[in-house]
């Protein structure tokens, strides 16, 4: 076989592997991938990586072009974020590794400058796993603050009372994920400032639409930089930037903070070594690509989309509160909805279902913590024209008309009552082999087609025992010696 025909086969399984994804253009996958609808950008971005496709970002000294790119970056996203002339950044592989190098610098800051050596964790219960994850992988234990059952806020009283002297860092969303509503960044950074304790600010999801949102004209509630007490923040590119994916941001109120979650190393007989992130090899694609795409958008046309998408997310939000049996659980702040049923015959989960059979996803979110089980919508700029709008509105209410007909996903009370009394550090093989099977996943890790029954499965056992299972999911899926 030739060369070019090589070629052809290669892509042409990748083309076919792809036919079984989510949609990641047009706007109907509404969770996970960000689109603008902008012709041209995805192109670009493409040539940009190909460009620095083989630049090791491990050795800026080598490779200085990934420091300009950098710098352009972190310099836009601090004029944009209430940054100023001391604000430092690190541009990462994504928002789960901003937020993990925000918990470990606070963390070294913690032990360096106020001897902490049992760091704790200040959070809402809405705040990101990706915090967990850190707290998990660090070493801080976490104080999770409930939130006002009705807003999906949390109190800055009830934050500030759960600040110690061990308190390491304190969390807020701009906005959080799973409701789309801002804390109350700045009562809650005073506070953290007044006892000498660092704030973050997770706006990974919101914080670019919403500083650009601002320059468009509606009111937004101070989140970044410019508040006092807030000493670093994380921003997500590839989401509302629409760059392509493996970009974000980190932003240190000063680059003396910035250097507590630096990593170097000169011990050991090969070159130097200093890490500003977690990686050590570090691909310059994802910088050429969000630099570029940054660039073609502008601040203007990031107006324009913001502008855009605060509209469409005001007329879905009006639209489903029409639907019978349907209602969007907070007052939606950013470009994010979560949307639950008052009607007992009306499960969020099999409207998922239905309406994915129309070729739209609706990201499925289990009832935990007060929240209700509801489905989660990302608004992007791909859905901002007033038919696409109606279109989702029209299969949503489709949708539930059918949920309502077949009825909630049930769960054997007997099966919920027995799986209560389990203990996930114990289950053996063969006791984690049969919780999957009730749940509806077989030995080959298939999933149905249907999810309902096995998220109401999921929904009904205790969280520890979900989290247990959870990977017994995934590691189904991904089988050594696979063809």
């Amino acid at each position: 076989m030739g060369t070019e025909a090589a070629d052809r086969r290669i892509l042409g399984r990748l083309s076919a592997l792809r036919a079984g994804d989510l949609p990641v253009r047009g706007g109907r996958t509404m969770a996970y991938v960000y689109d603008s609808g902008l012709d041209g950008v995805e192109e670009l971005a493409s040539e940009a990586a190909a460009r620095f496709a083989g630049v090791n970002g491990l050795d800026m000294t080598a490779f200085p072009s990934v420091v300009t790119l950098e710098n352009d970056i972190v310099a836009r996203a601090a004029r944009l974020l209430g940054g100023d002339g001391h604000t430092a950044g690190t541009f990462t592989s994504g928002g789960t590794e901003s937020c993990l190098l925000a918990v470990l610098t606070a963390r070294e800051q913690a032990r360096r400058t106020r001897g902490v050596t049992a760091p704790e964790l200040v959070l809402p219960s809405t705040a990101h796993a990706a915090f967990h994850k850190a707290a998990k992988l660090f070493g801080l234990t976490t104080a999770v603050v409930p939130v006002d059952p009705a807003t999906y806020q949390v109190s800055a009283e009830a934050m500030a009372a759960a600040i110690t002297e061990d308190t390491a860092l304190v969390v807020v969303s701009a906005p959080s994920y799973a409701h789309g509503v801002i804390d109350p960044v700045a009562e809650v950074a005073g506070e953290a400032a007044r006892r000498g304790v660092l704030c973050h600010v997770d706006a990974c999801i919101g914080g670019w639409y919403l500083g650009h949102l601002r320059l468009a004209g509606p009111e937004v509630r101070p989140f970044d930089l410019a508040v006092p007490g807030v000493t670093s923040l994380s921003v997500d590119l590839h989401k509302y930037g629409y760059t392509a994916k493996g970009a974000s941001v980190l932003l240190f109120r000063d680059a003396e903070l910035r250097r507590h979650g630096w990593f170097a190393y000169a011990s050991w007989p090969g070159y130097p070594v200093v890490n500003a992130t977690l990686q050590g090899t570090k691909p310059a694609g994802p910088l050429a690509a969000a630099w570029a795409v940054l660039e073609r958008i502008g601040t203007d046309g990031y107006i324009a989309l913001s502008a855009r998408v605060h509209r469409a997310t005001t007329a879905l939000a009006e639209g489903i509160g029409r639907i019978d049996g349907l209602r969007v659980l907070a007052r939606p702040e950013a470009s994010l909805l979560a949307v639950a049923s008052d009607d007992p015959d009306v499960d969020p989960f099999v409207v998922a279902d239905e309406i994915r059979s129309e070729g739209w996803y609706l990201q499925p979110q289990p009832a935990v913590a007060g929240s209700p089980a509801n489905l989660h919508l990302t608004v992007t700029a791909a859905v901002a024209d007033e038919e696409t709008v109606r279109l989702l509105l029209d299969a949503l209410g489709r949708a539930v008309a059918r949920a309502r007909e077949l009825g909630p996903a049930r769960v054997d009370p007997a099966l919920a009552e027995a799986a209560a009394l389990l203990d996930p550090e114990l289950l053996g093989p063969e006791e984690i082999a049969l919780a999957l099977e009730l749940a509806g996943i077989g030995a080959d890790g298939a999933l149905p087609e249907r999810m309902a029954p096995v998220l109401a499965v999921l929904q009904s056992l205790p969280p520890r025992l979900t989290e247990r299972l959870l990977p017994e999911v995934i590691g189904r899926l991904y089988r050594t010696g696979a063809p």
